[in-house]
């Protein structure tokens, strides 16, 4: 399969298994550090099981200065991306969270071009556009969104996330080595807020760890074969998919429902057509 197809074909199989994660999240009953911490270490613990057993975590010791990047990676792709979520959304809303978190495609849009010489193209931002226009009708039901103070540390949220993705398209380990040493920092990091703020175990940090393990093998792999901006295009419906399974699971389904999960889909159709590349 070509890298452009396989590229994408990854990217859409990271939006359904990050679809999965609202619906744990929202079933832990933990300290929502604590379940981040430990939620960190669980999918650690499974990526250095993978890496022992494939040897490939003599790439780390062929090129130990990768550590440095996979290390910032860790800060703020998970223990910063963490925290700041946790306290956001307890000053805010969860329909707020939900819908500005999605605001990473834009953040995408601006680091990608700036560090990593992507071409953004007119297409991509309308198709993106699309997607977003059906992410509001879906979460806010049509509804008016009331501002908190919470809100603006939510909005750091995706901007940590683009950060760490930034760094880990210029690191050469591989997806699953940078996924390990990801998550093995952002534990170490987050242990000490984890501590101080009560320490609980949830039996969904297993189904947590899981997620994150598989969806991140996925989406370095993906960001290694296409660009940035086109797979942060392609997983912005993931929230969609839990609001899906909640559908499926009983729960109404609204005009918006219906309407938003068309524009996120024709959305999504476009995004995963523009090819990938870099400014001339």
């Amino acid at each position: 399969m070509e890298q452009e197809s396989l590229g994408t074909l990854l990217a859409m199989i990271g939006m359904l298994i990050y679809g999965l994660e609202p619906v744990v999240i929202k079933s832990n009953p933990s300290n929502p550090v604590s379940f981040a911490t430990f939620s960190a270490l669980t999918a650690s613990l499974i990526l250095w099981g993978s890496l022992l057993w494939s040897g490939r975590w003599r790439e780390i010791k062929d090129n130990r200065k990768g550590l440095k990047g996979a290390f910032f990676i860790g800060l703020f792709g998970t223990a910063l991306a963490y925290l700041a979520y946790s306290y956001g959304v307890r000053l805010s809303t969860a329909i707020n969270a939900s819908l500005i978190t999605r605001s990473e495609v834009l953040f995408s849009f601006f680091l990608s071009w700036v560090f990593l010489g992507e071409r953004i193209t007119r297409n991509l931002v309308s198709y993106s556009a699309v997607i977003l226009a059906g992410l509001v009708l879906v979460i806010t039901q049509g509804g008016s969104m009331e501002l908190h103070f919470g809100d603006f540390l939510l909005l750091l949220v995706p901007l940590f996330w683009q950060l760490g993705h930034v760094i880990s398209k210029k690191l050469s380990y591989s997806p699953i080595t940078i996924a390990a040493l990801r998550n093995t920092f952002g534990f170490l990091i987050l242990l000490p807020f984890a501590v101080a703020t009560g320490l609980e175990l949830s039996k969904f940090v297993l189904a947590e760890g899981l997620i994150i393990a598989l969806g991140q093998i996925v989406w370095y792999k993906a960001i290694k074969l296409i660009n940035l901006s086109k797979a942060t295009a392609i997983i912005t419906p993931a929230p969609a998919v839990a609001i899906g399974i909640g559908v499926f699971l009983g729960e109404s389904f609204t005009p918006y429902h219906a309407l938003g999960f068309l524009l996120i889909t024709l959305g999504t159709l476009g995004a995963v057509r523009v090819k990938s590349e870099l400014r001339t």
